[in-house]
């Protein structure tokens, strides 16, 4: 009898995770089908994939770039919807086992509820969504029997490691953090590092805009918030250690005095491959870890509030709770991308966010509208920031 493969439906496909998982994919044909594919701007690429996997459904952002696909793709038989309800009917009507939510930032927050809400497995790259909205999306899920499961190098690595054992005799979780390409450099070099710089992770090779938060050490505070809400965690229970090797990927403490690793190569595909075949572990196509060729594991506190002013800000998020998280991810958001298109220095992107920490009016989140409300207000109000700074050539004001 033959086996059913593993429906897939990957939003974000064009990015750094959806092409992963692509690859994944790729290496186990008779186990998983790609049936669903949603992108952005990147529509050649994506035309692309269509073209490889075959899928029945395909999502873009814009009419004319459907108008384009669906000319081409007219004899193949793959449908190609548009905009915010096309993404929508993407997830909701298309019959999927897991759904790969891999859009960058807040806009992947919709189409992930709409995927839980339909009641499908999530596979949850976007750390953002948890960000701004985790105790929703815990409770959606709980409602509809949809599981999470962390696609996250370092939430992987926690989901595995609690595997069987109960949350009660849990004392702490330390995620671990490569330092970023700025780790050893002089602090006051720090402040003109170029957009082409920053981008040069040493470990990784990952998107732009997650790349430029794990060099501000912002990418860990958002996953310290994360980790909160994925794991039913109280803030003081959540540490950080700088890691740079990026081989321990997370390490859990358990209440005897017990730690558990997770440890792999500083592979993207390794966490995939475990979200995508779970609760099975299929055999790797990567090579094997070698610790004896590593030999060095070495292991740092976060504890220089001047070269991570981000992390230090994200963790009071972290503590305040209600807003904060929303008004940091948004403020981060429009800061990351003024750096990426050359409008501030690197030195200027914690000014952004501090700049709206300070401005922020807390508020109890008590609906999903108040969530876009929130990060409505606070991208506004970074972008007036932002084009003071502009105006006046960088100065503080």
């Amino acid at each position: 009898m033959k086996k059913t493969r593993k429906k897939i439906i990957i939003l974000g496909s064009t990015g750094s995770i959806g092409g992963s998982t692509l690859d994944v994919i790729r290496h186990y044909p008779e186990k998983f089908e790609v049936v669903g594919l949603a992108a952005g701007k990147n529509i050649n690429l994506l035309a692309q994939q269509i073209q490889e996997f075959r899928p029945r459904t395909a999502a873009v952002k814009t009419w004319g770039d459907s108008l384009r696909l669906q000319k081409e793709f007219s004899k193949t038989g793959t449908d190609i919807l548009a905009g915010e309800i096309g993404l929508t009917d993407l997830v909701t009507d298309l019959e999927a086992d897991l759904i790969v939510s891999a859009i960058t930032g807040i806009a992947g927050l919709k189409p992930t509820i709409a995927a839980l809400e339909a009641g499908k497995d999530i596979a949850l790259a976007n750390k953002e969504s948890m960000v701004v909205a985790g105790p929703f999306l815990k409770k959606i899920a709980a409602r509809t029997g949809a599981r999470i499961i962390p696609v996250d190098s370092e939430h992987s690595a926690i989901f595995q490691c609690l595997q069987g054992q109960k949350g009660k005799y849990l004392r702490k979780v330390y995620l671990t953090a490569s330092g970023g390409p700025f780790f050893r450099l002089p602090l006051a070099e720090l402040a003109d590092c170029k957009v082409e710089e920053a981008l040069k992770h040493p470990r990784w090779t990952m998107g732009k805009k997650v790349t430029i938060d794990s060099a501000t050490l912002m990418n860990k505070g958002l996953e310290l918030i994360e980790a909160r809400w994925l794991f039913d965690l109280q803030p003081e229970q959540l540490q950080v250690l700088v890691h740079p090797q990026s081989i321990v990927h997370a390490l859990v403490e358990f209440q005897d005095g017990s730690v558990l690793a997770q440890m792999s190569q500083t592979d993207m595909r390794i966490p995939i491959q475990y979200a995508l075949s779970y609760p099975e572990r299929l055999t790797s196509f990567l090579p094997a870890l070698n610790l004896v060729e590593i030999a060095d594991l070495e292991f740092y506190p976060v504890d220089d509030e001047q070269r991570y002013p981000l992390f230090f800000l994200a963790r009071k998020a972290l503590l305040a709770g209600q807003s904060y998280p929303v008004m940091l991810n948004a403020a981060n958001e429009v800061a990351v991308n003024a750096f990426l298109d050359s409008k501030i220095k690197f030195g200027q992107i914690n000014l952004i966010v501090e700049y709206c920490h300070h401005q922020h009016q807390p508020a109890e989140l008590n609906s999903l509208e108040d969530v876009f409300e929130i990060d409505r207000k606070t991208r506004i109000m970074a972008n007036c920031y932002l084009n003071k700074l502009v105006n006046m050539k960088g100065k503080l004001i």
